[in-house]
């Protein structure tokens, strides 16, 4: 057997949660489908790799650009308590229960393929290292609830299948609306988050123009461009808050935030300075990176994939991280992390007056990286439905779900609530913490809870599928109505697969967003 479990944990560790390795075999897999030459397969497939890893490169660049700017934060504030860090918490229950999340992973991966083929939810679910996250946290609930290992295996892959094919069903009436069409979805566990900001975007939008839209002076021109845009607004936070923590803990202190493991990073106090402007340039360039790497991907997959939906899952759409959506409105992907924050730091202070007292809730800090890719999302989602305002404010409640959740499934988490981090996502904090507090419920009497819910997500989101994505319910459509006519850009799409031909509304992407290929009819 000990074969059987090195062979599950390479699979899991080593393809299955490594996205880029994953997308490169689905890719291939749907050139080959499309009969397409060997030589056309390995391009299109290490292209596709390649832009995978663009987007990881550009990822890992954020990280390391924010990280001073975030005990800055925390410096300045005095504040104290759990930081959500999705990798920190998963390499922690790794060394415990690593066996059963590699097994439960790769059946819930199955289940969900299963699903995608014979059900109406043509979803098919591509973020590895989400996949892996989720069958981490599915385990801890679990096996900590006192579950026996075949049921936390068995009955926590039929839940992760299920989620893997029923979010980005739920997502989609709004991911639609961002993109003009059918030829992706969202596969990222904040999509809870990206709801509640497209809805919120469609109650407060009204005539609010887009992110897109903001008419600069003319010596202004420069900041239409996102890449400008984003690492100046990036630099004078970093002044900001570098001089702010300068002056709250002074120079000693100060200067090691530039440094690794407390060593002192900056010399004195100019060169503490422009370390600080060079960090907010270094995010900037890690958003281009991102930008381009998921342009070459889309470039890649998305044809592929008609590859695929022919020979496996007809109709299949691939659901894809949440970049996926930032070159559509890059505006509000600032917009969106800045005001995702704010909300993190307003939950944080009603966590710390009300609900940490009145009900023992741990303190969640607002973490600076599930805030920008999953606050920058909701800003895309929030503007596409209400414009400037939608992608404010909907993001601002993205800010408030992302610390109010983890801050609850710390409750179901056992002795790991204690390792002052936590999952950082929506969507693990609401599942999470249903889950678990079913768990605990008995072996019998909590496997029954468990499925129950598994079944409810499964019938809601085939619910949505068949009446809200199918029928091609515009969430953004009463907004367009209100808009001046030549503010209301709408254009033609037609739903994929043997759906009805709709129209759907949308904000025009800037240049360089990715565009839907053409139908496989109107290839040579």
């Amino acid at each position: 057997m000990d074969w059987l479990v090195s062979t599950a944990e390479f699979l899991v560790n080593e393809i299955l949660s490594q996205p880029a390795y994953l997308i490169g075999l689905i890719t291939a897999a749907g050139l080959i489908a499309l009969k397409k030459s060997a030589g056309q397969i390995v391009g299109g497939a290490i292209k596709a790799t390649l832009g995978f890893l663009l987007i990881g490169a550009g990822a890992t660049l954020v990280v390391g650009a924010l990280a001073p700017l975030g005990e800055m934060i925390q410096g300045s504030t005095g504040a104290h308590g759990v930081i959500p860090t999705n990798e920190a918490i998963v390499g922690i229950a790794q060394e415990q229960y690593g066996a059963r999340v590699a097994w439960l992973m790769i059946l819930g991966f199955a289940i969900s393929l299963l699903l995608a083929r014979f059900t109406p939810l043509r979803y098919v679910f591509l973020t590895g290292h989400h996949m892996l996250f989720m069958a981490t946290l599915l385990t801890m609930v679990l096996a900590i609830a006192g579950q026996s290992s075949w049921v936390v295996v068995v009955v926590g892959g039929v839940l992760l299948g299920i989620l893997l094919v029923s979010m980005p069903a739920f997502a989609h009436p709004w991911t639609k609306r961002v993109t003009g069409n059918d030829s992706v979805a969202i596969g990222h566990f904040g999509t809870a988050g990206y709801v509640a900001a497209g809805a919120t975007g469609q109650l407060v939008g009204r005539r609010s123009r887009s992110t897109e839209e903001m008419n600069l002076p003319e010596g202004l021109r420069f900041l239409r461009d996102s890449m400008v845009a984003t690492a100046l607004s990036m630099v004078l936070i970093y002044l900001i808050m570098s001089l702010v923590f300068l002056g709250k803990v002074g120079k000693a202190e100060a200067f090691k935030a530039f440094g690794e493991n407390g060593a002192a990073g900056a010399s004195d106090v100019g060169d503490y300075v422009m370390q600080s402007v060079m960090q907010g340039l270094q995010f900037g360039i890690a958003v281009a990176v991102i930008l381009f790497g998921v342009r070459t991907i889309l470039g890649e997959l998305v044809p592929a994939f008609q590859g695929i939906a022919r020979k496996l899952v007809p109709g299949a759409v691939p659901s894809l991280d949440a970049p996926i959506v930032f070159p559509y409105a890059q505006n509000a992907v600032l917009i969106g992390f800045i005001c995702s924050f704010v909300g993190g730091l307003v939950s944080l202070g009603l966590l710390a007056w009300i609900f940490h007292p009145a009900f023992g809730l741990a303190l969640v800090l607002p973490g600076l990286v599930p805030h920008f890719f999953t606050g920058g999302a909701a800003g895309v989602y929030g503007n596409a439905t209400g414009g400037r305002r939608g992608a404010a404010l909907g993001a601002f409640v993205n800010g408030v779900l992302i610390t109010f959740l983890p801050a609850l499934l710390l409750k179901v988490l056992g002795a790991f609530g204690e390792e002052n981090t936590t999952f950082g996502d929506a969507d693990f904090g609401w599942f999470g913490t249903l889950v678990g507090y079913a768990a605990k419920t008995g072996e019998t009497g909590g496997v029954i809870l468990m499925l129950l819910i598994g079944v409810a997500v499964l019938t809601g989101a085939i619910v949505v599928q068949k009446r809200v994505v199918e029928t091609g319910w515009d969430p953004g459509a009463r907004r367009d109505a209100l808009l001046p006519p030549d503010r209301a850009r709408a254009t033609e799409h037609t739903q994929a697969a043997a759906g009805p031909s709709v129209a759907y509304a949308k904000i025009a992407p800037p240049r360089g967003a990715p565009k839907p290929p053409p139908p496989p009819d109107a290839r040579t």
